[in-house]
């Protein structure tokens, strides 16, 4: 039996390109357990895995104080798969940065009661929100 290549087999038993058996650094959180991966969202709201080829790499983006550990690639897609997780982002770019309630340039602490924030849309609120305003 001739041995298939990767273009070349309808069905691949492996999910990553040929070669790619790298040590990934992979963000870890306390869980009841012990430690557990933490899983994020892409751009547009789907749920990845992270995997990092450096733990300088995991620190530039996320921070020093994350935790990790070292999985292979295979390990981390088997880990995510059951819940429901298959894509798998290696060494993001970006993140954004923490959500804090205290703006940096004052120090005082928002409180969204007092900013006036509309929680009813459309032109009623605008109208109600306006003639409050006005009068």
């Amino acid at each position: 039996m001739t041995e298939l290549m990767y273009g070349d087999d309808p069905e691949p038993s492996d999910p990553s390109p040929a070669g790619r058996r790298e040590t990934l650094y992979v963000p870890v959180r306390s869980g009841p357990a012990g430690c557990v991966a933490r899983m994020f969202r892409t751009p547009l709201g789907g749920r990845t895995a992270v995997g990092f080829t450096t733990p300088e790499r995991l620190a530039e983006t996320l921070g020093a104080d994350q935790r990790w550990i070292t999985l292979s690639e295979h390990a981390l897609r088997a880990l995510a798969r059951p819940l429901g997780v298959t894509a798998l982002t290696v060494d993001p770019q970006f993140a954004a940065p923490a959500v804090s309630d205290v703006p940096e340039e004052t120090g005082r602490r928002i409180d969204p009661q007092t900013l006036g924030v509309l929680r009813v849309t459309g032109a009623v609120a605008l109208v109600d929100a306006l003639a409050l305003w006005i009068g």
